[in-house]
């Protein structure tokens, strides 16, 4: 049986000396104080947040410069791709046509002033379709002598102006004047080249007819679809990058 507890009256004095639970009297437990919240300071905010916002800036701007750089890089690639090649034919030998002598040979190119003339005289409708519609600024193109007792390819040329008029077919006194072409609705499309170099040496025609019969046979080879060949009666025809760049290594042979 639990021994029994003692109990003390309302009212009644506690011995001096004696302790008092805390259970006994909650009262006596010391109030918690409660910390007042101290106002933030705006320049704290603003200090704090400054960092952040440097941190920011700085990786923006550096966004930036590296989105600056893929551009000029996609820029640079995208111009390069654009660029494309070509294969001008002209008659070095003097011949002439309604009395006047169209001779006009990568010398006679070499002799213009700045070295750049007007290719003009072409009329061959997809000949023309080339110079009035894909030709562009920045290509460039092999000069082929035709025509002659040694045809071949002698030197390369750059474009410097695209198809504009034709202007000799409104001459109705020159070489090749077209009556039904009019300066509103024109017919007939130049360009004008600039010399560029000559090859280290001449190419000539048997010994490309040969490499494409060679590449045609073998099915594969960098001319196996050369338009000189194939397309012969073209006086402006277009020449694929991987032609260019493997003709080019026949002027080493």
């Amino acid at each position: 049986m639990a021994p029994a507890r003692s109990k003390r009256k309302v009212g009644e004095k506690v011995a001096k000396g004696a302790k008092v639970s805390k259970k006994d009297d909650p009262k006596d437990e010391p109030e918690l104080e409660q910390e007042e919240a101290k106002p933030t300071e705006d320049k704290k905010e603003v200090t704090e947040v400054l960092p952040v916002q440097e941190e920011e800036k700085a990786s923006t701007k550096e966004k930036k410069s590296t989105k600056n750089t893929v551009n000029e890089e996609k820029k640079k690639d995208v111009n390069e791709n654009e660029k494309r090649y070509w294969l001008l034919k002209s008659e070095p030998e003097t011949r002439l046509h309604n009395g006047v002598d169209i001779k006009f040979g990568i010398e006679d190119l070499k002799s213009k002033p700045d070295q750049t003339s007007v290719w003009d005289g072409v009329r061959n409708h997809q000949s023309r379709n080339f110079l009035r519609d894909e030709i562009k600024v920045g290509d460039q193109a092999f000069f082929y002598h035709s025509n002659c007792k040694q045809p071949g390819i002698v030197g390369i040329v750059d474009i410097v102006k695209s198809g504009y008029p034709d202007a000799t077919q409104f001459d109705s006194k020159g070489n090749f004047y077209d009556p039904k072409s009019s300066e509103d609705n024109p017919k007939w499309f130049s360009v004008d080249v600039k010399f560029n170099r000559m090859l280290k040496r001449y190419i000539p025609l048997p010994e490309l007819k040969d490499l494409y019969l060679q590449h045609k046979k073998n099915k594969e080879g960098a001319l196996k679809l050369f338009g000189l060949i194939t397309k012969p009666r073209l006086s402006v025809l277009p020449v694929t990058k991987e032609e260019f760049d493997f003709i080019l290594t026949l002027e080493e042979k």
